[in-house]
């Protein structure tokens, strides 16, 4: 069987570079090892009638790229609801903060508990929202030196040099300190320690304050969910290829990238099938597609190089639940189901999450973990029967390889029940609504998605794994050592999360080289 471009592995990016090559009058064909197509971003019904993702969630970082709208995916049944406030943070003495794509109602908010915080959340906002639109703009790219160093020369900020090595020292902070140093209440600390977490970095780590200060273009584009849920995006992405004459073919597990006169030549399945293509896009780990799918072919000295990447312990668990009723949080303030529209913070205090990652460091669960709460099903009916929802529950820190050899397997359910213990500190009574449970404890998420050490990112999201030197400098462009055979994944830069700007980049690259050829 013979095609022209070969897409291993049916994630988002992989969707993402398979649907701009079909755009572009390329054949495309995608070949996915589940008997669903999605990768990390499906949805699967369960439990009698409730859609529950089993991978990605929340849509964040897909709307700062042209992808939606370049490929017209509303026509393939891609439709969005705004989250607004995208998130909240409810606490145990009944005081709230809630993040609103307006910025006024948002200073609003952090004024009912701490006036100085509120003019210095405006002030953050206004000082890093130029930075990161420059960022934003160098993500939809392939990385060079070039292109970062016009970036971070601040071409896109004030002119006054002492604020530019201002923001330059505060590049190179931790995003702990940064919250530290920038705000005064634990509570608006926390939160924002939280929410920059979701990446993988703790707060401790150097040169991390990106992870905080790309926060502030949220309030130039907040975050939607697709309707029916978060899968409907990668079905889209594959309707737009079969309509452009691909195929997205489930049940295709690929065994081994063939390689032959020096250039990946296609692949062959577990099934002994032989596919035959003039480029061949990996959009699996980069570990699995160099370890596994070349090991026939992998040189020594680029096989060492492979295994330095550092992909990490994981550090997530996340419980998917089918319940009655949504969190009843305790609050003084109307209106407290207004949190339910996006996602809620769990995370009294800043050092309550270094404790948590304290844990990890120790290679065991958080035993008070700080939880990510999403309530999809307040704003979309599609997801769970009538008068039901649904409850996901993603947590921090959670070591994929527990300390003495420990059994994931053993431990699921009471690390599942812990997360509802403190749910109910900050929503009494949110344990009594539940009605069943898929747990993903990280050797599930590994498994599942095929992600080593359950990294949801793929490989960690650190400096020197950034930017050119993702997930390494001789990679970093998309194109491998081997002629022919393109990266597209989360460990690709930009990174991980809902963005599909790995896929764009790379599609673009897969093009150039036909240009180059035919010149």
């Amino acid at each position: 069987m013979d095609t022209d471009i070969l897409v291993v592995g049916s994630g988002h990016n992989g969707l993402v570079a398979g649907a701009y090559l079909a755009k572009w009058g390329h054949r495309v064909t995608v070949l996915e090892r589940r008997d669903t197509i999605g990768g990390a971003v499906c949805t699967e019904e369960m439990f009698g009638g409730y859609q529950m993702d089993v991978g990605g969630s929340a849509h964040f970082l897909i709307h700062h790229t042209p992808i939606v709208e370049d490929l017209e995916l509303a026509r393939y049944g891609l439709s969005y609801i705004p989250l607004d406030p995208f998130m909240s943070a409810p606490f145990e003495d009944g005081s709230d903060l809630r993040f609103y794509v307006d910025l006024d109602r948002t200073v609003e908010s952090i004024a009912s508990v701490n006036e100085h915080d509120a003019e210095a959340y405006r002030n953050f906002i206004k000082r890093w929202q130029p930075l990161n639109e420059a960022v934003f703009e160098l993500f939809v790219k392939p990385p060079t030196g070039r292109s970062i160093f016009s970036t971070f020369a601040f071409r896109k900020l004030h002119e006054n040099r002492r604020d530019r090595n201002e923001l330059l020292r505060q590049l190179f902070q931790s995003y702990g300190r940064l919250i530290n140093d920038t705000f005064e209440d634990d509570r608006v600390r926390a939160a924002l320690a939280w929410w920059g977490a979701q990446s993988g970095p703790p707060p401790i780590d150097s040169a991390g304050a990106e992870f905080i200060g790309w926060h502030s273009l949220i309030h130039k584009k907040g975050p939607a969910r697709p309707v029916g849920g978060s899968g409907m995006l990668t079905q889209a992405l594959a309707a737009y290829i079969r309509d452009h004459g691909g195929e997205v073919l489930a049940n295709q597990e690929v065994d081994e990238i063939l390689v032959e006169n020096g250039r990946a030549a296609g692949v062959r399945t577990v099934h002994g099938d032989i596919w035959t293509a003039k480029r061949v896009v990996a959009n699996a780990h980069v570990w699995v597609t160099f370890r596994r799918l070349l090991r026939s072919w992998l040189p020594p000295d680029l096989a060492r190089r492979i295994d330095t990447i550092h992909v990490g312990n994981g550090f997530g668990f996340v419980v998917r639940a089918a319940v009655d009723a949504l969190p009843k949080y305790h609050l003084a303030r109307t209106a407290p189901d207004e949190l339910h529209k996006g996602i809620q913070l769990i995370c009294p205090t800043p050092q309550y999450l270094t404790d948590a990652y304290a844990d990890y460091l120790r290679g065991e669960p958080a035993r008070d973990p700080a939880i990510v709460a999403m309530t999809f099903s307040r704003i979309d009916a599609t997801l769970a029967p009538a008068g039901k929802h649904t409850l996901f529950l993603w947590a921090q820190y959670y070591p994929y390889r527990l300390r003495d050899g420990g059994d994931w397997d053993a431990i699921a359910e009471r690390e599942a029940r812990n997360l509802f213990r403190v749910m109910d500190r900050f929503a009494p009574g949110t344990s009594d609504q539940l009605i069943d449970m898929y747990i993903q404890t990280p050797k599930v998420i590994s498994e599942k998605h095929n992600m080593p050490n359950a990294n949801v990112m793929h490989v960690e999201m650190v400096i020197d794994q950034m930017f050119m030197y993702r997930p390494l400098p001789e990679l970093s462009n998309y194109a491998t050592p081997l002629r022919d055979l393109y990266l597209a994944n989360a460990g690709m830069h930009p990174g991980g999360g809902i963005f599909g700007a790995p896929g764009y980049n790379a599609a673009h690259i897969v093009q150039r080289s036909f240009r180059r050829r035919r010149r």
